[in-house]
């Protein structure tokens, strides 16, 4: 199975909890994430003031938060397609407490397997 790599290159907060993301494939979408802001790390987001404090890892390419949570870019970039729906079911059961939360896939995890942006653009030449 491969991998979407792509990269967030741009938000911006256009509600609560609501982030209007740009991929470097042009894309744009706008995202919601309140359904999924439960458990160890989506869970202390609920705080406006720390979902606010949202940034543009310039390393990864993604969003992260304070409090180390982040999403990998494609699970952004699809989460339209159900990708966020599917976390949004999972977030419930955390939050009924009946599910213990898994590794979410992060752009930090996958960092460590992908190359750097020149190699990629060197290999697609």
């Amino acid at each position: 199975m491969t991998h979407l790599m792509v990269d967030v290159t741009a938000y911006r907060i256009v509600g609560p909890y609501t982030l209007s993301v740009t991929f470097d494939d042009g894309a744009e979408h706008t995202i919601n994430f309140e359904p999924v802001l439960y458990g160890h790390y989506f869970g202390p987001l609920r705080d406006l003031k720390l979902f606010n404090q949202v940034q543009l890892d310039p390393e990864v390419h993604t969003l992260v938060w304070p409090n180390g949570a982040d999403f990998d870019p494609a699970t952004l970039h699809d989460w339209h397609k159900g990708d966020g729906a599917e976390l949004a079911r999972m977030a419930a059961q955390w939050a009924k407490g009946n599910a213990r939360q898994p590794a979410i896939q992060t752009r930090r995890n996958l960092r460590r397997r992908r190359p750097a942006a020149s190699s990629r653009r060197a290999a697609a030449a």
